[in-house]
């Protein structure tokens, strides 16, 4: 049984057709490459998955349940994070403050609660140390490198230990070092037997960790396959439309 199935999703903005009958199923400790052009529907299939937007048909079921997200917490609540490309983090506070924020720990007798630093702290540096990250809990975000910054984003969805980890575009304007990294972050998450969604236009980085690919094309699905079974030059005729789908 799928861990998350999608079926006949279609979402339109007003007179805009942003996706058709797009169909998906995602099993659990599997990366799936989501590939398209720009306006191909990528983001508004994965913010339907996030609970950003319901879809304007179709349905969504979580291990053979009916399931409806009409706020991001109703997706949270199933098991389901995202990490923005922009990652959403705040420069001026620790790694272990960014992992925490909105969700800090306290301490305390009744109305007076303190927060617990050193419960965060320690468990940030497990989050890390599970990801076999470098990052440390009190670095200081703005001086950290763009995969340190990932480390932290995704030791943050790590928190709710979640089923399913939607990844928009993470190895996008940062160093071949720090894309290594990432790469290996998404190995981890797969380790321990999490799904992930990952967008990307960077054909080797979605080939170097997937395990399936699905190509968008105008809003609909034109390939879902194994990687293995695919090639980059077949991805490339897909997103073009030279190959009209497999």
């Amino acid at each position: 049984m799928a861990l998350l199935e999608l079926s006949g999703i279609s979402k339109h903005f007003g007179a805009i057709q942003a996706l058709t009958n797009v169909s998906l199923a995602l099993n659990p400790g599997e990366v799936v490459g989501l590939m398209g052009d720009n306006g191909a529907g990528k983001s508004t299939l994965v913010k339907i998955i996030a609970g950003n937007y319901p879809p304007s048909h179709g349905s969504i079921q979580m291990l053979g349940r009916k399931v409806a997200f009409h706020k991001p917490a109703d997706a949270r609540a199933e098991g389901i994070e995202i990490v923005y490309q922009d990652l959403a983090l705040c420069d001026n506070l620790t790694a272990a403050a960014n992992v925490f924020l909105g969700r800090e720990l306290t301490t305390g007798f009744g109305s007076f609660r303190f927060l617990n630093y050193r419960t965060m702290y320690q468990r940030a540096a497990e989050l890390f140390a599970e990801l076999k990250s470098e990052t440390r809990p009190r670095d200081l975000v703005r001086r950290m490198s763009g995969g340190q910054r990932q480390a932290v984003a995704i030791a943050r969805t790590r928190l709710s230990e979640p089923k399913i980890v939607l990844m928009d575009e993470p190895t996008a304007s940062i160093s071949v070092r720090q894309v290594a990294e990432v790469l290996n972050l998404i190995r981890r998450l797969r380790d321990h037997d999490i799904a992930v969604v990952l967008i990307s236009h960077r054909m080797p980085d979605v080939f170097a960790v997937s395990d399936r690919i699905v190509v968008l094309r105008r809003g609909e699905k034109v390939a879902d396959k194994a990687i293995v079974a695919s090639s980059p030059e077949e991805v490339t005729g897909l997103i073009t439309g030279a190959i009209e789908s497999v």
